[in-house]
């Protein structure tokens, strides 16, 4: 049984753990504001030049100058583009988007493809490289970037477009994990090399006639490169909320059970007194009795 001193190192030990949790709780319940606030504001954009680059392409069909970027090539070699964060600390952020990831190199090489991974974030590389360690080509670190920005994701994106152009794979897909709310992130799998054209897509076009200058050609090689480093943007946007929204639940459950623990603790504490308490006065007793 431990002593009365180890009982209050133990409470005092979970006292300071419970501090750290709600400052972490408080810096990411600040933090989630402005993530969200970003996230959300870089989902009309993405979503509208997906649809621009999807007309454009239902128009021209799969032929162009950019075969590769719109479809009509292989699928033999797939490029995974694991979005994680750099800290954990975080629930189950890193492990969900992670485990998608998983699930999709280990169907894809049961198909006989070859895999390739780019880790965005430390996190994920640390998880994926236990079982895919051969299969990971670069980890791209942001631990120095403050605030993210399109250059960032647009290094990224060139990367993989550098990558693509010179014949490393035929399809990439992106991980991210879409943010919902402070206690729902969504593991998301978005394919964004070749671009997925819906099977409606020359229908949908075909309600208005449009002219382009230059011709739709030129404008897809400018605007698909564009695009990928758009989606990687809103990948990392996305990833930065849902990163803090865990977070701040994670913290929120570790506090809890902080106070529960010391609540068990300090109960152990009084009785382990009290019965200490009654043993001594029993020996007064009994010794006063045999005088």
């Amino acid at each position: 049984m431990p002593s009365l001193k180890d009982l209050r190192n133990r409470i005092a030990s979970v006292n300071a753990t419970q501090k750290i949790t709600k400052a972490m709780q408080m810096v990411a319940a600040a933090k989630l504001r402005r993530t969200q606030t970003a996230a959300e504001a870089a989902r009309p954009y993405a979503a509208r030049m997906e649809k621009v680059l999807t007309n454009l392409a239902a128009s021209i069909g799969t032929s162009g100058h950019v075969p590769g970027l719109l479809g009509g090539g292989g699928d033999t070699v797939h490029l995974l583009v694991v979005c994680t964060a750099e800290r954990g600390l975080c629930g189950a952020f890193n492990s969900s988007i992670a485990r998608l990831a998983r699930e999709a190199a280990v169907s894809l090489m049961a198909q006989g493809k070859t895999v390739k991974i780019l880790c965005v974030g430390k996190k994920g590389h640390d998880i994926l490289r236990r079982q895919f360690g051969r299969q990971i080509i670069e980890v791209i670190d942001l631990r120095s970037v403050r605030a993210l920005g399109f250059g960032d994701a647009d290094t990224i994106g060139r990367k993989i477009v550098t990558l693509h152009a010179a014949g490393e794979f035929d399809v990439c897909t992106l991980f991210f994990s879409r943010f919902k709310s402070v206690i729902a992130q969504i593991p998301t799998a978005q394919q964004i090399i070749p671009l997925a054209l819906p099977a409606d897509a020359k229908a949908a076009s075909s309600g208005a006639a449009y002219e382009y200058e230059p011709d739709e050609e030129e404008i897809l090689a400018a605007l698909l490169p564009r695009n990928i480093s758009i989606q990687v943007l809103r990948a990392l946007l996305e990833n930065a909320a849902s990163e803090q929204g865990a977070r701040m639940s994670a913290m929120d459950n570790a506090s809890r059970n902080a106070g529960e623990m010391i609540r068990k603790q300090t109960m152990k504490y009084n009785r382990s007194r009290q019965a200490m308490i009654t043993k001594e006065l029993i020996e007064i007793i009994s010794g006063a009795e045999a005088l």
